[in-house]
């Protein structure tokens, strides 16, 4: 039988696995998929998704049930921010070319049900990558990291012929991050070379004789590699635990900066402590403050995180950005019809600061941001003054 170029043959413990090379923003792939399916009828199809992708790709109406306080207080604002950000790339380019972002994906669901062939969701979760990716950066990677992922809300880069083509063999997240994985290969790792192994071991351990896997081009040839080892994959599941010294720090400033206070009034006395209060009130206030301001909040949401910032910044229980986050969906709750426009709000700058979910995303981690810059500043600033 024919089949598309894109499309590489293997034999693993006896099954026929074909894997379709597809790219996420092609009309062609789309095809690959059908002519493949249709050629093989396999008893099993595979697709380059999670079980939370699938459910937001294939419920359209799934960002209505989002409860953004609950989102907020589980500390999930960095990852949800992150998914609309790469989302939003991958809308751009579906518009620049005519073809929904992900319609392979889709096209190998749509088969899998006109064919009764069992799908398979053959991804790892997306939540669990990136709170590995997350978690194996350093302090200084982590903020330059979401530094990188902000900037790129502004970048207005032109979608033409031939980045398309520079696109279509990598990896969606991959993509995104593509400056910064070239220079923290643990990125790379995270985000492509695991999900190799664990995409090879979920399509080898799939059920029925013939299967067809439908998957990213760029993830082929890795596959490929793995694909006749057994790998377990306990270990690609597991979240990093938390470093030490975060717990160190956290704790640590505090005490540092009450032990700075205490010293610079027994060696300077209560006024110089007291105007080392007033920096440590002040520049936390105005930066976190700054901060939420950018993100467009309420001047309510603006005055909490002026207020938040110097207490939650002694207390490593609470982040300044919370606070914020929280006062703002309060006095902003979105709508439904806010969360219906939000897969296309995203697809603009403008409409990440307009939509009223994406606002409170943006004043939690804006505020955050401001308020550590200002935890920073001001803690140099009392040191130098006081020793």
């Amino acid at each position: 039988m024919e089949l598309p170029s894109s499309v590489d043959h293997v034999v693993v413990d006896g099954k026929d696995v074909y894997l379709v090379g597809t790219a996420h923003v092609s009309k062609e792939s789309v095809e690959d998929v059908r002519t493949t399916v249709e050629a093989v009828k396999p008893d099993t199809i595979c697709v380059e998704l999670c079980d939370g992708r699938l459910k937001a790709m294939t419920q359209r109406d799934a960002w209505k049930k989002m409860n953004v306080f609950k989102v907020i207080k589980q500390k999930k604002v960095f990852f949800l921010l992150a998914q609309l950000i790469i989302s939003a790339f991958y809308r751009k380019l579906g518009e620049k070319l005519g073809v929904e972002p992900g319609a392979e994906m889709l096209e190998g669901v749509k088969m899998a049900e006109q064919t009764g062939a069992k799908l398979v969701t053959a991804d790892r979760e997306i939540q669990i990558t990136l709170k590995r990716v997350w978690g194996y950066l350093g302090f200084w990677n982590k903020i330059m990291l979401l530094s990188h992922l902000l900037a790129s809300l502004f970048v207005q880069e032109k979608i033409d012929a031939e980045m398309i083509e520079q696109i279509k063999n990598k990896d969606q997240l991959e993509n995104m991050l593509e400056d910064f994985a070239a220079k923290f290969p643990e990125i790379k790792r995270r985000l492509i070379d695991e999900r190799d192994v664990y995409l090879a071991q979920k399509i080898r351990q799939a059920d029925g004789q013939t299967i067809v896997a439908v998957v990213g081009a760029g993830h082929v040839p890795g596959m490929k590699e793995h694909i006749h080892k057994d790998e377990p994959l306990d270990e690609l599941m597991e979240i990093p635990k938390k470093s030490v010294w975060p717990t160190v720090f956290k704790w640590g400033i505090p005490a540092l900066i009450i032990g700075l206070l205490v010293f610079g009034f027994f060696k300077e006395g209560k006024a110089h402590s007291v105007e080392s209060i007033w920096i440590w009130i002040l520049v936390n206030g105005v930066l976190s403050a700054l901060g939420a301001a950018i993100a467009l909040g309420h001047p309510l949401t603006i005055l909490a995180s002026f207020v938040a910032a110097p207490l939650t910044s002694l207390n490593p229980m609470i982040a300044a950005g919370w606070v914020a986050g929280l006062v703002q969906a309060l006095l902003r709750r979105p709508t439904v019809a806010d969360f219906e426009d939000l897969p296309n709000d995203v697809s603009s700058v403008k409409g990440f600061w307009t939509n009223p979910v994406t606002r409170i995303l943006l004043v939690v981690v804006l505020a955050n941001i401001g308020s550590g810059i200002g935890t920073w500043t001001a803690l140099t600033w009392i040191a130098t003054r006081t020793i």
